[in-house]
């Protein structure tokens, strides 16, 4: 049996660590798809998040950045009686905010990936942790990103969500040492 990080013990969690968690996306389209995700995980489990994965997908246009970021009030609205992603108005109206400002990323640094990715100047960070009530919920290079995407007109992107997506998007490798995908 394959030894994995400690929260990955049923679906959709395991397929999601599988698959995808940890792995080095460098796709300004997927990017975008987990920095949305992230925010809307605020105060909730990923596990919430991940079971309503298609109904963001259908309600954000597949994560399309330009398309997410001309909703309006109406769409709004729509979003908010759409009970197959988190109706919080707050979420999703960061959503459309950070779409706006996602594509002022990629003006400025010709995609979101090279902005994101030169926080770890483009090489994953590999930690070495034992057991996950190991992993810091945040860090200071987290700290980091999160105040420069703030200060680029960012919303939801705290320091622990930062990390969470800095993880997920493979920027650091938190699997633990035991983990199979670990040395991957």
């Amino acid at each position: 049996m394959k030894k994995r990080c400690e929260w990955a013990k049923n679906e959709p969690n395991l397929t999601y660590h599988d698959a995808e968690w940890g792995i080095p996306r460098h796709d300004d389209q997927k990017l975008f798809e987990f920095l949305i995700l992230e925010g809307a995980q605020a105060g909730l489990s990923w596990t919430t998040i991940l079971n309503r994965r298609n109904g963001y997908r259908k309600a954000f246009c597949d994560f399309n950045v330009n398309a997410v970021s001309k909703f309006n009030q109406k769409d709004v609205k729509k979003l908010l009686n759409d009970d197959s992603i988190i109706r919080n108005k707050l979420k999703i109206n960061s959503a459309i905010n950070n779409a706006k400002q996602f594509i002022q990323i990629q003006k400025e640094f010709g995609t979101f990936d090279k902005y994101l990715w030169a926080f770890v100047n483009y090489k994953p960070l590999k930690n070495k942790f034992k057991t996950h009530s190991d992993l810091p919920a945040y860090t200071e290079l987290s700290q980091k990103l999160s105040t420069d995407l703030k200060k680029h007109g960012f919303t939801f992107v705290g320091p622990t969500i930062c990390y969470a997506f800095m993880q997920a998007v493979g920027m650091v490798n938190d699997h633990t040492v035991n983990c199979f995908k670990y040395s991957k």
